[in-house]
């Protein structure tokens, strides 16, 4: 399970090139990346579900590229001259974009078009974003665009094995390939599986391992059908 991955996983986790894990479900984003020159027109809209990867592909890209990042949501109060004078620039969650922030993404869009590069990452095409302005959605929806795939099975072992690791704590391999085809496939219930295994195994003072994930899983599993 050595390798890198391509996702915030919270403690003391990053986002440097070195953490990313190469799986189905990212390979094409990540050679996006990697020929960043090549973008027609130097744009870029990376979509994909939460936990995906995007953010830490923006962080890889800005690292190679000397980007600026902006969240969308802080696009509207940002200095968009000074953005747009890095010549390089990732707008992070577009699809949260407020109204407010549509005139500033469309002028941003516009001081980019002569020179630089633009990386803008959502969850979902431009058209579910529910745009008000008619000339930033055409300009959004002409854009080239690279997709991420929610984590697969390989993906999520990968990253239960740097979640332990980053927590100190030593697991048996049979418990990683326990849990990854049992949780969601998705970075958040990675986390949140660690989590609870990391803290039932101090209250009980007992070592991580499958026994435990099995009782942890089968009393979520109760409390689940006595809530349905």
């Amino acid at each position: 399970m050595s390798g890198q991955l391509a996702f915030d996983l919270g403690q003391r986790s990053g986002f440097a090139r070195d953490d990313f894990f190469p799986s189905a479900s990212n390979r094409a984003a990540l050679a996006m990346v990697d020929g960043w020159q090549g973008w027609p027109s130097g744009r870029m809209l990376l979509i994909g579900p939460q936990g995906a990867g995007k953010t830490h592909l923006a962080h890889i890209w800005a690292g190679m590229s000397g980007a600026q990042i902006v969240a969308a949501a802080d696009l509207a109060s940002a200095d968009l001259p000074s953005l747009a004078s890095a010549g390089a620039v990732v707008v992070e969650d577009a699809h949260a974009l407020p109204r407010a922030g549509e005139e500033a993404l469309f002028h941003l869009h516009n001081l980019m078009s002569n020179a630089g590069y633009l990386l803008i990452t959502a969850r979902t095409p431009p058209r579910d974003w529910g745009l008000a302005l008619p000339d930033l959605l055409s300009r959004l929806q002409a854009l080239a665009i690279t997709q991420l795939a929610a984590p697969d099975e390989s993906l999520i072992a990968a990253v239960l094995v740097k979640l332990f690791a980053d927590r100190q704590i030593a697991v048996p391999p049979n418990l990683i390939a326990y849990l990854a085809p049992r949780i969601e496939r998705s970075i958040g219930a990675a986390r949140d599986i660690v989590s609870s295994l990391d803290a039932r195994a101090l209250a009980d003072g007992r070592p991580v391992t499958r026994a435990l994930a099995a009782d942890l899983l089968d009393k979520a599993a109760l409390d689940k059908d006595a809530v349905g």
